[in-house]
């Protein structure tokens, strides 16, 4: 079993960066597909980006697309999300996530492991 534990998360401006980090324990990131997610409130939790396991191929909603990226730092155990260029709209809590043959990639319930999120909030 995996443990997710999400930090980075905090307040800019819109047009500002943040790096979101994931760090496990418990198991080695590189066998899963890590992937991050947002939800805003009232809203469902959104896929932002993924990336399958033993491989660099990366995915992303196209709302995001060209500004954030996922990476894996394998001697570490973290996953990263590099966020730039941050819109208003980008505000949310944001959850590491975790899974073994995942086949929808977009889809939350592919994911068995979750963090506990954390808060990223941009200001216009």
């Amino acid at each position: 079993q995996v443990q997710l534990v999400e930090s980075g998360g905090g307040l800019v401006q819109a047009g500002g960066s943040l790096r979101l980090s994931c760090a496990a324990s418990g198991s080695t990131l590189s066998s899963y597909t890590m992937g991050w997610f947002r939800q805003a409130p009232g809203k469902e939790r959104e896929f932002v980006a993924a990336v399958r396991e033993s491989t660099i191929n990366t995915y992303y909603p196209d709302s995001v697309k060209g500004r954030f990226s996922i990476a894996r730092d394998n001697a570490k155990n973290t996953v990263t999300l590099q966020m730039n260029r941050l819109k208003p709209e980008d505000t949310a809590v944001y959850y590491c996530a975790a899974g073994r043959r995942v086949g929808i990639l977009t889809s939350s319930r592919a994911y068995g492991y979750w963090g506990q999120g954390t808060q990223v909030t941009v200001s216009s």
